[in-house]
């Protein structure tokens, strides 16, 4: 690739990534207010900053993990590079690099919503107010994601911009998946109540995964069913087996059709596919769930690094290069 196609390419990549992390800090903050409510603990509010290896940053600015000050870590705070206006402010950025490449819709859009997180107080986020907040984030990611459908051009800038879009959407269903573990480990003894039942049918939605999942599943609901769904289904378009089943036909489709080699990444998307299609959730949940959800989001990581140095030519971000979550690969 050339240095200016190899640029583009790259903030594609990142313009995607960065509003299906905005979208998916959403899901895990929404869902996590549900799971607070059941279990009424002060400090159920922790997980968010756990699965995000946050704990240095966050702790150096709050004194603890109360809901108000995790909330305002993850949706307003400017100096948090994984926080919803953080992301959105990049996604801008990189859109704003792409100009002349992506549709008028694509652009207005992302300017609407950046402005209006801009225009958010503290006072927006109490907990009364959280649920609508979150949906009105969904819904301008959505949103973008519907423009993006229907009027980006087929090209090289669209592949890249599914490719990152499909790479953040299996890394953050794992951490969504992963905050249910967070909030069971303290209280085994809730594992099979209507208290956790209730935990993963609000899982289940905070995914947009629920009538799916009754398509598959109409009746029962278990922690086996559940993560299986979201981690193998082959059919739900947020599971992690569909969305790196997609970010392998997108790398094939630009080395095929535009002959942009991906080095090995082929390979690498191929051989942790084929882990999840083989994999057994059974087996999955009896030798450590969490263990396995973190072990998929260092492979997603090296991943990317590998997409990086292949295409761009570096394994980090866009404009503005944004902080890589901790849990590097060994």
């Amino acid at each position: 690739m050339s240095d200016l196609l190899a640029r583009f390419a790259e903030c594609a990549f990142w313009l995607a990534r960065y509003l299906e992390r905005a979208e998916n800090l959403a899901r895990i903050i929404d869902v996590n207010e549900s799971l607070a409510q059941e279990s009424r603990r002060a400090e159920e509010w922790l997980p968010i900053v756990k699965i995000h290896t946050d704990e240095d940053v966050f702790f150096a600015k709050h004194a603890s993990a109360t809901a108000e000050a995790v909330i305002d870590f993850y949706i307003l705070d400017r100096d948090n590079p994984n926080s919803v206006a953080s992301a959105v402010h990049m996604a801008r950025e990189n859109a704003r690099m792409l100009r002349h490449l992506i549709s008028t819709e694509m652009w207005t859009h992302i300017n609407v919503f950046h402005n209006e997180l801009r225009e958010l107080t503290p006072s927006d986020l109490r907990l009364g107010k959280l649920s609508a907040l979150c949906f009105q984030i969904k819904v301008h990611c959505q949103t973008h994601a519907g423009i993006t459908e229907g009027t980006l051009y087929r090209d090289q800038v669209w592949s890249f911009h599914e490719l990152g879009k499909c790479i953040e959407r299996a890394d953050q269903t794992t951490r969504l998946l992963d905050i249910k573990y967070h909030h069971l480990l303290p209280s085994p003894e809730l594992v099979g109540s209507p208290i956790d039942a209730g935990q993963w049918n609000a899982l289940l939605r905070s995914a947009a995964g629920y009538h799916a999942f009754r398509r598959v599943h109409p009746r029962g609901m278990n922690p086996a069913t559940v993560a299986g769904f979201l981690l193998f289904n082959r059919y739900f378009p947020r599971s992690v087996f569909v969305s790196l089943d997609l970010a392998c036909g997108l790398v094939e489709r630009l080395e095929d059709r535009f002959a942009l080699t991906g080095g090995g990444s082929v390979a690498s998307l191929k051989k942790l596919r084929g882990g999840l299609e083989s994999a057994d959730i059974a087996e999955v949940i009896k030798c450590g769930l969490h263990e396995y959800l973190d072990s998929l989001q260092r492979r997603i990581i090296a991943i990317t690094d590998e997409l990086g140095s292949n295409y761009f030519g570096h394994g980090g971000g866009a404009v503005g290069a944004r902080k890589q979550n901790q849990c590097q690969p060994a």
